[in-house]
């Protein structure tokens, strides 16, 4: 179905990872969100970005490391021509974490943000 949450993970990719401790957008990030800009422009979509940590740190410290992750998807998507009108972030720091586990495996991996078609 285009224009669907399942669409954009089969067809660009819904996630973006990000180094420890880092809200920076490395060049993987960056080549999977202009795919992602092409992607919600063609369907018209408005999005939720997500931003998620790893579990080390305090739930303070993570909520905030989480938001910083999604403005900075926010803020390249903008940048690439959607609508601030189309984005919404939230955070959800290091309760939602993608891969259960206490090493470099898991936790590199719930270092992310992810995007929802609303």
């Amino acid at each position: 179905q285009p224009g669907t949450q399942e669409d954009l993970i089969v067809n660009v990719g819904d996630r973006v990872f990000f180094d420890y401790n880092s809200s920076e957008l490395d060049s993987d990030a960056l080549e999977l969100l202009q795919d992602q800009v092409a992607w919600i422009k063609q369907h018209n979509v408005s999005v939720v970005v997500e931003g998620h940590c790893d579990e080390r740190g305090t739930r303070e410290y993570n909520l905030a490391l989480g938001e910083k992750r999604a403005q900075s998807v926010k803020n390249y998507l903008i940048t690439m021509g959607v609508p601030s009108g189309k984005i919404t972030t939230i955070s959800f720091g290091k309760e939602r974490p993608a891969v259960v586990g206490s090493n470099d495996g898991a936790w590199s991996q719930n270092r992310r943000s992810v995007t929802k078609v609303n």
